[in-house]
């Protein structure tokens, strides 16, 4: 009767336990991703026309510029006129909708400078705001064909740390979300099936010795 208990309670735990493992590995619902954005509009000083890129012909450029504008940037205070140097305006695009627009200053004094205007294309509410561009940006603009001198600077570098000015479009928190709870979920899934385990076993140790000291 006693092997006949502990086979039973083996035989349970077991079974829950692989059903809490079974559920820990189920991969979570995630949200479609967004497509990305259609691509940019380069307007500024030496080019007699727009630049427009798109993501179906040039998706490694569009990537490189957007990416200028899509890290964490740290602010800064607003530079004197006179140090900014040559602007260069990027239009995010969504569609054939212009959604974000975006001043860069590659050679201002000091490194790289991005400015947010206020006014968006798509009406969005934002505040206007300064911030430190990548070290790479002029050698980035170079290279999608704004007609900057080459520069030998980082390419690899950046200015981290401060408010994300991600655009929209390239974000999908809902997935990120999705993720997170889904990692979370497996993990609490897993401590609990190895507790489980631990408490059955403990309880047919306990009721195989009560039997025996009988």
């Amino acid at each position: 009767m006693v092997r006949r208990m502990r086979r039973r309670v083996a035989i349970a735990a077991g079974g829950v336990a692989a059903v809490l493992l079974s559920l820990a590995f189920v991969e979570p619902v995630k949200a479609a991703p967004k497509a990305p954005p259609a691509g940019v509009d380069i307007t500024g000083h030496g080019l007699a026309e727009p630049l427009r890129l798109r993501h179906e012909n040039q998706p490694e450029q569009v990537a490189a510029v957007i990416d200028q504008v899509s890290r964490s940037l740290a602010r800064a205070r607003a530079p004197k006129e006179a140090d900014l140097g040559p602007k260069y305006t990027v239009v995010v695009l969504a569609g054939d909708t212009p959604k974000q627009t975006y001043d860069l200053y590659p050679k201002a004094v000091g490194g790289p400078r991005v400015y947010r205007p206020a006014k968006q294309p798509d009406s969005r509410k934002t505040s206007a705001a300064w911030f430190l561009g990548r070290i790479s940006m002029s050698e980035t603009l170079r290279t999608v064909g704004v007609p900057l001198e080459r520069t030998y600077e980082s390419v690899s570098g950046g200015v981290g740390g401060g408010e994300r000015i991600i655009p929209e479009d390239a974000l999908n928190p809902a997935q990120d979300i999705n993720e997170a709870f889904g990692d979370l979920q497996r993990l609490l899934l897993l401590n609990v099936a190895v507790m489980l385990v631990i408490t059955l076993g403990l309880a047919g140790i306990a009721l195989l010795v009560r039997r025996r000291t009988r």
